[in-house]
C-alpha cells in the first residue's frame, strides 16, 4: 500500500472511532437534549458540505428553512447558528456569561496565540487585565481625545497622497490607502513610528499577511471538525497561519527590541516616548510573570491585526457602495459642504455629530457588509435553554450578522443600499441594538469600536468631500464587481481601484 492510502485509512478509522465513542458516551450517560432544529446530519461528516465556499450565505439560506436558532453538526462539533435579533439578544444579553467563552479554531492556536490573546483566551483574570488595559490606555474617551492631533496629521497625509494621484490621474487601491492610514494612526499612538507609507512594498506585505490570516482563520478546517486530525493539519492551514503570524510578529518584535535597546542605553527617562509601548514595557519590567514580553507581542498582534483589517474592509465597502450609487455620494458630499466651513481642510472629530447622513452611510455599510459576517465563534460554558431548545455545553455558537442585516422581516428592501433607512430610526452599532451588531455585543464586544467609529468618519469624509471617483479602465458602474471573499473578515473579492478627480 502507498503512504497516501495508509494515511487515508488512518484518518478514516480515527474519525469513525471518535464519532462512535462520542455517541456511546452520550448514550451511556443518558443525555437527551432538545437541540434547535437543523438540516439532516449525515453520518460522521454531519453538515460539513452544507457550508460551501461562502458559509455566511449558505447558513443564511438554511436559516430560512430552520429558523433564527439552528443546529448543524460539523463533523464531531455541534454548532448553533443565531440568525435573528431576538435570539442574538438572548445570547449576548440574557445569557452573556454562559456564552462568553471562545470556541477556538485550530488556526488561532499558532504559536499558542489562543493562550495569550485578548481575542481568543477564555474570560478569566488574564483576559480581564488585558481588556482593562485596552479600555483605559487605548480606547477610552480621554485617550482618544488626546490622539486627535495625531489622527488629523495622518488624514492630512492621506489627502496629500490623494491630491498627488488626482494631479497625475493615478488609480488608487482604496483598500491599501485605508490600511496604510489606519496602520500609521495605530503605530504612532502605540509605537511612536510610522509602520507604512503609501505605495511601499513593506506596507503591502504587512497588509497581505494580516488579510491572509483573516482568510485562513475563517476557512472551514477538517482539524476543527475532527479533533483527532489536529496533529496532521490535513489542509495545511495551521502551517500557513504560522507563516503569516510570524511575519507580523517578527516586525513587531523588532520594534519592541529597538525600544528596549534604546532605553537601555539612555540613563534618563526623559528620552522616553511615553507611548503605549513604554507603558507595556514598564508593566513587564515591574512584574514579568504577570505580563511577559510574549504577552506583549500577542497583545500588539491583536491590536494591529484586528483594528487595521476590519476598518480597512469597511471603508472599502463604503466607498464601493458610494461609487456604485453616485446619487448617494452626491447627497453625502452635499451634507459635508453644508455642515463644514468651506476653508476647513480636514473634518474635525467634533463635526461628526453634524453629519447624520454620513453616519447613515456607515451604518448601512455595516448592515450589508459586516466586517466579521459570523462574528468570532463563541462557546457554551453550560447547557442553556433558549426559545424552548437547549444549546448544549461546549457547542460552537455562530452569530450570522450578515443574515440579520439582510432579513426582510427586519429590513425593507434588504438587498438595496439605502442609507436613508437610518435617518428616521434610533439604531446604532454599539451593541445595544441587535438588528445591527457588527462589533458584537456583551462582554466580548470589540474593544476597538470607539477608534473604528472615529476613523471611518474621518477617512470616508476626507475621500469624498473634495474628490469624485472614476473607475479604472472606464468600467461602467453597472459592471462593478461587488462580490465578497469570505474569511473572519469579509473582504471585497475584487479590490476597488479608482481615479480621484478634484472637484
Amino acid at each position: 500500500m502507498s503512504s497516501n492510502t495508509i494515511f487515508f485509512l488512518i484518518v478514516s478509522t480515527s474519525i469513525f472511532l471518535y464519532v462512535l465513542i462520542t455517541k456511546l458516551v452520550r448514550w451511556k450517560s443518558g443525555i437527551v437534549v432538545r437541540l434547535p432544529p437543523g438540516p439532516y446530519q449525515f453520518p460522521i461528516i454531519g453538515n460539513i458540505f452544507e457550508l460551501g465556499k461562502k458559509p455566511h450565505v449558505s447558513l443564511t439560506s438554511l436559516s430560512k428553512t430552520y429558523g433564527g436558532l439552528m443546529t448543524l453538526k460539523l463533523g464531531s462539533t455541534i454548532t448553533v447558528v443565531v440568525s435573528s435579533p431576538e435570539f442574538a439578544k438572548d445570547v449576548f444579553q440574557k445569557h452573556d456569561l454562559s456564552f462568553s467563552s471562545r470556541w477556538v479554531p485550530d488556526t488561532a492556536r499558532t504559536a499558542d496565540h489562543h493562550l495569550f490573546s485578548m481575542i481568543w483566551s477564555p474570560v478569566g483574570d488574564q483576559w480581564r487585565k488585558l481588556r482593562k488595559l485596552s479600555k483605559e490606555h487605548l480606547f477610552s474617551v480621554q485617550q482618544l481625545d488626546a490622539g486627535q492631533l495625531l489622527r488629523w496629521e495622518k488624514i492630512r497625509e492621506l489627502l496629500d497622497y490623494v491630491h498627488e494621484c488626482a494631479a497625475s490621474r493615478k488609480p488608487i487601491n482604496i483598500s491599501r490607502v485605508a490600511f496604510t492610514t489606519t496602520l500609521n494612526v495605530l503605530s504612532n499612538f502605540i509605537l511612536s513610528t510610522d509602520m507604512a507609507c503609501y505605495d511601499s512594498l513593506e506596507s503591502q506585505e504587512f497588509k497581505d499577511a494580516v488579510s491572509s490570516l483573516a482568510d485562513i482563520v475563517g476557512k472551514p478546517n477538517l482539524a476543527d471538525f475532527f479533533p483527532l486530525l489536529k496533529p496532521f493539519d490535513p489542509q495545511g492551514l495551521l502551517r500557513e497561519a504560522t507563516i503569516y503570524f510570524k511575519k507580523v510578529t517578527s516586525i513587531l518584535d523588532r520594534i519592541v527590541e529597538e525600544r528596549v535597546q534604546a532605553s537601555g542605553k539612555s540613563s534618563s527617562r526623559a528620552s522616553s516616548t511615553n507611548d503605549v509601548l513604554d507603558l507595556l514595557l514598564d508593566l513587564s519590567q515591574k512584574n514579568e510573570s504577570e505580563f511577559s514580553r510574549n504577552y506583549m507581542l500577542h497583545l500588539l498582534f491583536d491590536l494591529f491585526a484586528a483594528a487595521t483589517d476590519t476598518t480597512t474592509s469597511t471603508l472599502e465597502w463604503a466607498m464601493a457602495e458610494l461609487v456604485h450609487n453616485p446619487e448617494k455620494m452626491v447627497k453625502a458630499r452635499l451634507e459635508l459642504e453644508e455642515a463644514l466651513p468651506k476653508d476647513a481642510m480636514i473634518i474635525e472629530e467634533s463635526d461628526i455629530s453634524k453629519l447624520p447622513y454620513l453616519g447613515a452611510v456607515i451604518k448601512e455599510t455595516f448592515r450589508l457588509h459586516p466586517p466579521a459576517p459570523l462574528l468570532l465563534p463563541h462557546k457554551a460554558l453550560s447547557d442553556v435553554e433558549i426559545g424552548g431548545f437547549v444549546v448544549p455545553k461546549d457547542a460552537q455558537i455562530l452569530c450570522n450578522v450578515w443574515a440579520i442585516g439582510r432579513d426582510p422581516t427586519v429590513w425593507s428592501n434588504p438587498h438595496e443600499f439605502m442609507p436613508e433607512r437610518f435617518l428616521d430610526v434610533d439604531i446604532d452599532y454599539r451593541g445595544r441594538d441587535f438588528e445591527l451588531i457588527p462589533f458584537g455585543s456583551g462582554r466580548r464586544i470589540c474593544p476597538g469600536l470607539p477608534l473604528a467609529h472615529r476613523m471611518l468618519y474621518l477617512m470616508l469624509a476626507s475621500l469624498i468631500r473634495k474628490f469624485d471617483w472614476e473607475l479604472e479602465g472606464g468600467t461602467r458602474l453597472e459592471d462593478m464587481d461587488m462580490s465578497e471573499r469570505f474569511g473572519i473578515t469579509l473582504h471585497k473579492d475584487v479590490p476597488l481601484v479608482a481615479i480621484p478627480v478634484e472637484i
